[in-house]
């Protein structure tokens, strides 16, 4: 049975790393089962969410959600609706493709959509390289504004059935990513779907993540942050400043006892 936690209008699995592996593998082994999604939020996607519905519905039918965001656990905690560890999407991905590189009695065929044009490929070559037994059997990374692009968005369905992957691993960035995979849910052509943010940029190499005291301490945003201050500045600075208010309003939320929460 399912144990979820209820914060911030979704709902979080309350799941270790390795229980969500060993989840996602196992629906990896599934032939019978429709394509299942898996997000994990952070604290930026917890600040969008708060203000876009069609956001909240998509991670609503999402099939696994687990807490990438420390912030989040945190929050978890404080309001006595505790989650047992982060789970962060870098690691996740990294981690079942290594437990499927354990027991290669049936490989875990995976395609890599999103990215930049040729990190997917690079990625590809790293996991081709550290986890022998894992096949990439595709990678495609979109042109700009493909998805308002019906031509296009049938042929990205069409280059993943061809392929016909157990595992999916998309890096559109948030939301776009959520959103898409709950717009074709019923046509992904994969066991399972995992919205990865810039885990194939982490794959590849492009981007280096923080030392691991940092990751254990909290503090990975500040090595991001301080890797890519242009982009990212004044995204965490927004986050920063609306967090407080979100937690608020978990702690005492709006109501008759409450009219102004």
């Amino acid at each position: 049975m399912r144990h979820r936690i209820r914060i911030f209008d979704i709902d979080i699995d309350g799941i270790t790393l390795a229980q969500a592996v060993a989840r996602m593998l196992a629906w990896s082994n599934d032939p019978t089962a429709a394509c299942r999604s898996v997000f994990t939020p952070n604290l930026d996607h917890i600040v969008i969410l708060a203000k876009r519905p069609e956001v909240r519905t998509a991670y609503r039918n999402a099939s696994l959600v687990v807490a990438d965001g420390w912030p989040i656990v945190f929050a978890s905690r404080l309001l006595g609706r505790r989650l047992p560890e982060r789970v962060a999407g870098s690691d996740l991905v990294p981690g079942v493709l290594a437990e499927a590189n354990r027991s290669p009695t049936r490989p875990l065929r995976t395609f890599l959509l999103g990215a930049a044009p040729g990190v997917a490929e690079r990625a590809a070559a790293r996991i081709r390289q550290r986890w022998s037994s894992v096949p990439v059997v595709g990678c495609y990374s979109p042109p700009f504004g493909f998805e308002n692009d019906a031509f296009e968005n049938e042929r990205i369905l069409e280059t993943i059935s061809a392929a016909k992957p157990d595992l999916l691993i998309v890096g559109f960035g948030a939301p776009k990513q959520e959103l898409w995979l709950h717009r074709y849910r019923d046509s992904i052509d994969a066991r399972v779907a995992v919205a990865a943010g810039g885990t194939i940029d982490f794959m590849a190499g492009e981007q280096r993540r923080a030392p691991r005291w940092m990751q254990k301490s909290g503090l990975e945003w500040l090595h991001r942050m301080l890797s890519d201050p242009r982009r990212l500045a004044l995204r965490y600075a927004r986050d920063a400043w609306e967090f407080p208010w979100l937690l608020w309003r978990e702690w005492w939320p709006p109501g008759p006892d409450n009219p102004s929460g």
